[in-house]
């Protein structure tokens, strides 16, 4: 099997109308059991005047209604603790997994036996996917705790038989330990993390060429599909790096790169994948952006219908160079809506100033978006703060062309400021790009 390109290549590479009759089958499934079991999706679906015969197929989706986080947070604050959306039977629940909290509340998620069991298979082919094999030393930095991609990929290491290290989300020092011994082959870890990974050996004056760590795969945030960053992480510690995607309440580790790195796959026997124009609510066409909806076709405790994650991405069916049938979303998660900065009647993300900043040899990989408020004139200051490698530096001329280059990306011209190397605050979990310290 090692040698197998594919992990469940019946499934893997099925033809389109195949996953079409699958999804169509799975969605009336489950739409008759929410609707049957779930007094939260009764009441939604009878608000829009949408019964389960009025969903046949995935094309009836568009005239049911979307669940957002807010709703979720709401519907468990009135009905705790997890809300009337839980559908599987208590029996059979067997983990609790809970989102991370960043932006709000967190939600609670339940795990049933065949949720568990789901999880790690999709998962199990997504690492397949990205070269890891029987064998491998599976470094997994992911986190245990808040963010639950660690037992996902821990359960899917094990599944493929990988020795598995379960170091998750800290210790930069003993990290690099288990790299040079047992000499670990495979890295996951948010990509901030692996750029403080391969700043941690630069400072400590170990190779990339001491490790046998061949490939990782990083998710938690977005960059990864940034070339820049991309590049960085590649260089920093000598692999090939993958992207990866997922979320609590859909699944953790459910959609990653392939080894062409030509966009993430979803699984689509598990997952139907909509993008949505958040304008006009209705479908994008293919290759547009929009934002990324998300409906389980097989999730049985905790399902959502509908799930606005408030990504944005891309969506595309043409076959991959793989060889997979499967949907992509080129260009990985191009941004989120909680992040977009406005700033001059400008809208950009922070990926797009990542991509600017990690372009430059000069800076270092972390950055800062600040924003402010004049206390005379009322106006909004937008200021990036990035850190200088070189201390000789000529920093008039650096700021010079940093300005030109954020400017002809984002469309706006901000601030800078430039500040020693090791100034801005390192993590090894999601980085916190945007300090907003304008008067509420």
């Amino acid at each position: 099997m090692r040698a197998a390109r594919y992990y469940h290549p019946e499934v893997e590479r099925m033809s389109r109308k195949e996953i079409r009759d699958l999804q169509n089958q799975r969605l009336r499934w489950q739409v008759r059991r929410c609707l049957a079991k779930s007094e939260f999706y009764r009441e939604k679906f009878q608000q829009a005047g949408i019964k389960a015969s009025h969903i046949r197929t995935v094309d009836d989706l568009v005239h049911a209604p979307v669940v957002t986080k807010q709703e979720l947070r709401d519907e468990q604050v009135k009905h705790p603790p997890f809300g009337r959306y839980t559908v599987a039977p208590r029996k059979d629940w067997r983990e609790l997994h809970p989102s991370t909290g960043t932006t709000g509340t967190p939600v609670n998620t339940i795990w049933s036996a065949r949720d568990v069991e789901n999880i790690t298979e999709v998962t199990a082919r997504t690492m397949w996917s990205f070269g890891v094999r029987p064998g491998d030393i599976l470094q997994n930095g992911f986190s245990y705790g808040l963010w639950v991609a660690g037992m996902s990929t821990h359960y899917a290491g094990e599944r493929i038989g990988c020795f598995v290290i379960p170091i998750g989300a800290s210790m930069t020092g003993r990290q690099v330990e288990y790299l040079l011994n047992p000499g670990s082959t495979v890295l996951l870890c948010t990509p901030s993390f692996a750029l403080h990974i391969a700043e941690y050996l630069r400072e400590k004056g170990v190779s990339h060429k001491q490790l046998s760590l061949r490939l990782g795969c990083f998710g938690g945030e977005g960059g990864t599909e940034t070339r820049a960053t991309r590049t960085k992480i590649e260089e920093g510690l000598g692999i090939d790096a993958f992207d990866y995607y997922g979320l609590a309440e859909i699944a953790p580790t459910f959609a990653s790169e392939c080894t062409e790195k030509a966009g993430l796959h979803w699984a689509e026997d598990h997952y139907f994948i909509e993008i949505i124009n958040p304008d006009t609510l209705q479908r994008c066409a293919e290759g547009e952006m929009g934002v990324l909806v998300i409906t389980h076709l097989t999730r049985e405790a905790t399902p959502m219908i509908r799930y606005w994650t408030n990504d944005y991405a891309r969506y595309e069916t043409a076959r991959c160079a793989c060889g997979r049938t499967h949907a992509r979303s080129v260009g990985g998660i191009l941004g989120r809506a909680d992040d977009m900065v406005i700033y001059r009647g400008a809208k950009f993300y922070p990926v797009q100033v990542e991509k600017v900043v990690r372009s430059y040899r000069e800076l270092g990989d972390e950055f800062l978006i600040e924003m402010s408020r004049e206390e005379k004139s009322y106006a909004d200051v937008c200021t990036v703060v990035c850190e200088c490698l070189a201390g000789d530096a000529d920093r008039n001329a650096l700021e010079q062309r940093l300005r030109k280059d954020l400017r002809e990306e984002l469309l706006v011209t901000p601030e800078i400021r430039i500040v020693p190397f090791g100034t801005l605050e390192r993590t090894t979990f999601k980085a916190k790009r945007i300090l907003d310290q304008r008067p509420k």
